[in-house]
């Protein structure tokens, strides 16, 4: 019998009223563009792409992320304008700072070291963070429709990262399962 796995991925949660103004971003991608996957996840900047966990290990996984994080400070993300990969994703774009990157590379790192999680990036790309308000789905002449707008709009925002959030997917969207704290900085 095949043991039982459950899907995760861990992220930066933004707080209110941040959280619903990109949660409006992704519905006005979703009625404008067509374009409705990045609404099967909150907003988030992901620090670890999703994987498969075993079950039984699910307390393995807890225990490094608490560890992780309880030696990690807390830091703030600032957003300002929009970005693209290619021509199928737009996202909110994230300054990098060393803080966020802090964050990353130690989770990364123990999940590597401790747990042998090894898909912490996509394709082997350089940690980029961002927050998705369209991907997937869209189209690519929906995306050029999106991005000759975007490309030029203002968004701007701040918010203190207190906590990283430990996702996981219910089969349908990923859901918001377990907050792990970092120290105040």
């Amino acid at each position: 019998m095949k043991e039982p796995l459950s899907k995760y991925f861990v992220a930066v949660i933004p707080p209110q009223p941040l959280y619903d103004e990109v949660r409006k971003l992704k519905e006005q991608f979703r009625d404008e563009y067509g374009s409705s996957a990045a609404l099967r996840s909150p907003a988030h900047i992901t620090l670890h792409m999703p994987f498969l966990w075993p079950d039984r290990k699910l307390p393995e996984l807890v225990q490094v992320l608490d560890e992780t994080c309880g030696t990690l400070s807390g830091t703030e993300v600032v957003l300002n304008g929009f970005g693209a990969f290619g021509e199928r994703v737009i996202f909110i774009q994230a300054e990098s700072s060393s803080g966020l990157r802090d964050i990353r590379d130690a989770l990364v790192w123990n999940f590597r070291t401790k747990l042998n999680l090894l898909n912490a990036d996509y394709k082997d790309l350089p940690f980029h963070p961002h927050m998705t308000v369209a991907f997937r789905d869209l189209k690519k002449e929906a995306f050029h429709d999106a991005w000759s707008k975007f490309r030029i709009a203002k968004f701007t925002g701040a918010f203190p990262v207190t906590s990283v959030c430990l996702l996981k997917h219910d089969g349908r969207i990923w859901k918001e399962w377990k907050y792990f704290s970092l120290k105040e900085h």
